[in-house]
């Protein structure tokens, strides 16, 4: 049986080690693709959408990101048609991160994908992990708000500005709060 990379790992959501070669190398490909999106003049939104393709898993129609925008690797991000995503978003995608159809992300929304151990023992050892998190169809997460790994976001939910979300929100909600919590329902 054929022993698995640290790549393997990160996807299947093991300990991994980042500090991997392939891994910082894909992680290097991506911030020179980064570079380029993030220089490119307002009236460039043909070289952004080349530039998305080819840093992305997958990337729907009429779907805009203003620069500045990170990722860690940008292949585990599938984002659906007409998707927002307003001025610094970052998506940390050592997991993968799926954006259903019409979904708008207000500015500076952080996605995590990315954890560390909680025994200090293992941290140390330079060992993360990665959990992927689910953005549902037209979802609209306001400015501010921190995704955490693992989470699913429900169809038609929104996130108020500033949140933390810790857990699954359910769908056609209004949530928000250190934690997220919901707040109304919006069916």
């Amino acid at each position: 049986m054929a022993q698995l990379t640290e790549k393997d790992k990160m996807i299947a959501g093991q300990l991994y080690r980042s500090s991997d070669d392939l891994l910082r190398e894909e992680r290097k490909r991506a911030r020179r693709l980064l570079k380029v999106f993030n220089d490119t003049l307002p009236n460039e939104n043909e070289k952004r959408v080349v530039m998305l393709r080819e840093l992305l898993g997958a990337l729907g129609g009429q779907a805009e990101i203003e620069p500045p925008f990170y990722c860690d690797y940008g292949y585990n991000i599938c984002i659906g048609d007409s998707f927002y995503a307003n001025f610094n978003c970052i998506i940390l995608d050592c997991a993968r991160v799926t954006i259903g159809n019409n979904v708008f992300l207000g500015p500076n929304v952080q996605i995590y994908t990315a954890t560390h151990p909680l025994a200090v023992k293992e941290r140390n050892k330079g060992l993360e992990a990665a959990k992927p998190i689910i953005i549902e169809d037209s979802v609209w997460i306001c400015g501010g708000v921190i995704i955490n790994p693992g989470v699913t976001i429900g169809k038609g939910t929104t996130i108020g500005a500033g949140s933390v979300v810790t857990r699954d929100i359910p769908p056609d909600v209004f949530a928000a709060g250190n934690p997220c919590n919901v707040i109304r329902n919006l069916a």
